[in-house]
């Protein structure tokens, strides 16, 4: 391997032109089919097979004009004058009835009327007759008295809320369509003192990608890359290879983005992942080239090979270890998250391309100036008998390791106590910070109405033999509805054409992230009673509960995922490092440090401690998919300082160290690029946390905590001082099995070999 890799650097610095020139043609390309195809994203979360998306399917055929998404604008009267006064209630019937005129809005009354010619109106007048009393406190908006579909006033009468089914989900209409139905609703800010609050599901999903938080975060990680090499020639390439590798993936992704369905997160989680391991393997290939010139004496161009050929194999590895652990969610079957797995780990994939071609030829043009003559002069003359401070504090972490090990332990414990009370879920208004327009909506709805009116549930009724619904069957059904306790209203919601689907609007008297609202869906879905006298099948679906639904499904499959992904680099990690216990100890150690990261970020983002630090001012639930996606980044990520902290001192007991010696000696080698590495993740991810999208925030937090975890607390304390406790057996690895192990050479020993033979050969 290492020498398959030693020739392409080699060849790569002699010709450079033409890997640069071929680099420069693929993004081109990308550019050119970008801006010819577009960009389309969505924010929708489909899990196939849970009952509310098999619902929503079915509507499709059955009743396509309940089978869209639903939304609703608040108007709240600013003044002292109800919002349904006569000064003000011509333009709130104008922006309305516009809204309502729109293709993709359904207009109830209409949905009632198609009930059946020979019961529309029946169904009507006997729902009217039979239907309980409300607790609710509002009222409708009646005009002329005809109560308007849709629309009801709040009991000091300053707040209407206006909700209304669409033909499509949210996510599959333009921006200018969700822009036309929000320019009807803001007409009635202009001529009266009523102002328009959209829901969150009517705000355009947004991509944040390019902001100044990212650009900081770069920022910050370029000048930890001077610090580290030296050099702003040195430090530039890394930055270099990692802007061509996402150009590619993530430029990618977006041109393709019109060919399949793709999540708004999924090209700012390839950004987050191809930025961070982009820079941090440029940075180990440029740094092992410096080492090899300044203690071997090495031209720039040899060094760059035998860097290609050592760093290399070990970024190679790195790299297959993040792409196992994204590729893992494949196996799930949620295709929103096998979207997001493939295309960070194709850009994962694009930015080890980039290292192992690329760079070389970057450092073929940079040749001799990789390195200046003052810094070899300063190199030369400076005494490395000294130690440095890496060399004490793996002394010191040696000596106190059977100390320092129970402490870690202890500390990482404690870190992960809030797990034990962590709560998942989708994102709602009531997780948004105070000051965007879904918080106020969601606010505001909640005071005036109560909050489950801020996520409605859809119920669908059917014949168990499919005839038409019997009307008496379908009042007796809402009858049922709006005597269960947590139930804050009922209504009538229509038929098919035929009318042998039934829907019926439920209003929880919670939110919809709460545990009460669940339990609702759970007890709809498994009380038989509900429908006892009836022959009606009945199902529950709606935006709450999908989330719902994609909720307990991910945590379903969060053991399975786990299993698998540490299965296969167990695989990978025990024919790298050639040995039974180092793997298992880089699992053990991942496992503590994401219980710690998952324990902080929920004591952030669930609890609000430090919220304010972080641009959190409420908080909420955890994101569903925020355990499975971050424990596959992580873990990839985790298993990079694996490699490259390991394999260096894998390659001192190769090369004769042994017990702690071969540690010391590893350590003190890579322990400072591996703390600039992580260091470089960190602010990269932490870039992201700034933004105003909660999930780009938690995802941005959880990955940046973790990696502060992992690399500082795990692999530069943990790992050797544990190494330690196992002196030579640590490497150990039965006779048969290394027969059976390919060995990779990752170290460079038969690279090493070879060219000292050519060189006697050439002498």
């Amino acid at each position: 391997m290492s020498t398959l890799f030693y020739k392409i650097g080699k060849t790569a610095y002699s010709k450079p032109w033409l890997f640069i020139a071929s680099w420069l043609v693929i993004l081109s390309v990308v550019i050119t089919v970008l801006l010819t195809a577009g960009v389309n994203v969505s924010s929708e979360t489909r899990i196939d097979g849970t009952e509310s998306q098999d619902i929503l399917d079915r509507l499709e055929e059955d009743f396509p004009m309940a089978s869209g998404g639903q939304g609703s604008i608040l108007f709240h009267s600013t003044g002292n004058v109800a919002v349904d006064a006569p000064e003000q209630i011509e333009s709130l019937l104008t922006a309305i009835q516009s809204i309502y005129e729109l293709n993709f809005v359904v207009n109830p009354m209409e949905i009632l009327a198609d009930g059946g010619t020979s019961y529309g109106q029946e169904a009507l007048a006997q729902m009217a007759e039979a239907m309980p009393e409300s607790e609710a406190t509002h009222r409708p908006l009646v005009v002329q008295d005809f109560p308007v579909p849709g629309i009801m006033i709040s009991e000091d009468g300053q707040t209407a809320l206006f909700q209304f089914q669409m033909t499509e989900q949210v996510e599959n209409l333009s921006d200018a369509e969700l822009d036309q139905l929000m320019d009807y609703a803001y007409m009635v800010e202009e001529e009266t003192m009523i102002q328009a609050l959209p829901s969150g599901t009517l705000i355009p999903a947004d991509i944040p990608i390019g902001g100044t938080h990212e650009l900081i975060g770069l920022a910050i990680a370029g000048i930890v890359l001077v610090v580290t090499l030296g050099s702003l020639v040195a430090a530039g390439l890394p930055l270099i290879v990692a802007l061509v590798g996402v150009g590619v993936g993530v430029g990618g992704t977006f041109a393709l983005s019109s060919l399949f369905e793709m999540n708004s997160l999924t090209p700012v989680l390839a950004l987050m992942v191809g930025l961070a391991v982009g820079i941090d393997y440029a940075l180990f290939i440029v740094n092992r080239q410096r080492k090899l010139i300044f203690d071997e004496q090495l031209t720039a161009k040899e060094a760059a090979a035998r860097a290609i050929g050592t760093a290399g194999s070990a970024v190679f590895f790195a790299g297959l270890t993040v792409i196992i652990a994204l590729c893992g969610l494949l196996v799930i079957g949620i295709s929103f998250l096998s979207s997001m797995a493939l295309v960070a780990s194709m850009t994962v994939f694009l930015d080890v391309l980039v290292a192992l071609t690329l760079l070389p030829a970057l450092l073929g043009l940079a040749g001799e100036r990789i390195v200046s003559r003052k810094a070899r002069e300063r190199y030369a003359k400076k005494d490395h008998t000294q130690p440095t401070v890496a060399n004490y504090w793996i002394q010191f972490l040696l000596k106190g390791k059977w100390v320092i090990i129970p402490l870690l332990i202890v500390l990482l414990a404690t870190l992960a106590v809030p797990v034990t009370q962590m709560n998942l879920g989708m994102p709602s208004g009531a997780s948004a910070n105070q000051d965007t327009v879904e918080r106020q909506s969601y606010d505001r709805i909640t005071d005036a109405f109560g909050e489950g009116y801020n996520g409605t549930l859809a119920l669908v009724a059917e014949e168990d033999d499919g005839s038409a619904i019997a009307i008496e069957e379908y009042v007796q059904l809402l009858s049922s509805l709006s005597g269960l306790d947590e139930v804050a209203e009922v209504s009538p919601g229509g038929f098919n054409e035929d009318g042998t689907v039934g829907i019926v609007s439920i209003t929880p008297k919670h939110g919809p992230t709460d545990s009460e609202t669940k339990e609702l869906v759970e007890y709809l879905r498994s009380n038989e009673s509900i429908t006892d006298g009836t022959n009606l099948d009945i199902g529950v679906t709606g935006l709450t509960a999908i989330n719902i639904d994609v909720s307990e499904n991910l945590a379903e499959v969060f053991p399975i995922y786990i299993g698998i992904i540490v299965v296969l680099s167990l695989i990978i990690l025990l024919v790298v490092f050639r040995s039974l216990i180092i793997p298992i100890k880089a699992t053990v150690g991942f496992l503590l440090s994401i219980l710690a990261t998952f324990g902080v970020t929920t004591a952030v983002f669930q609890w609000g401690w430090l919220g304010s630090l972080f641009g959190v001012d409420t908080g909420g639930p955890l994101l569903s998919f925020i355990p499975i996606m971050v424990t596959g980044i992580l873990y990839g990520l985790a298993m990079d300082y694996q490699v490259f902290l390991v394999s260096s001192m894998r390659e001192a007991y190769v090369h004769g160290h042994k017990k702690d010696a071969a540690i010391k000696t590893g350590y003190s080698s890579a322990s400072r690029v591996v703390v600039a590495a992580a260091l470089i993740m960190v602010s990269v991810f932490a870039g992201f946390i700034f933004t105003d999208d909660i999930m780009i925030k938690q995802v941005g937090f959880a990955l940046a905590i973790g990696i502060l975890i992992d690399a500082f607390l795990i692999r530069m304390i943990f790992v050797p001082a544990v190494m330690s406790l196992f002196g030579d057996t640590i490497w150990y690895l039965p006779k048969w099995l290394d027969k059976l192990l390919p060995n990779l050479d990752i170290e460079g020993e038969k690279l090493t070999a070879s060219l000292h033979s050519m060189n006697k050969q050439q002498n």
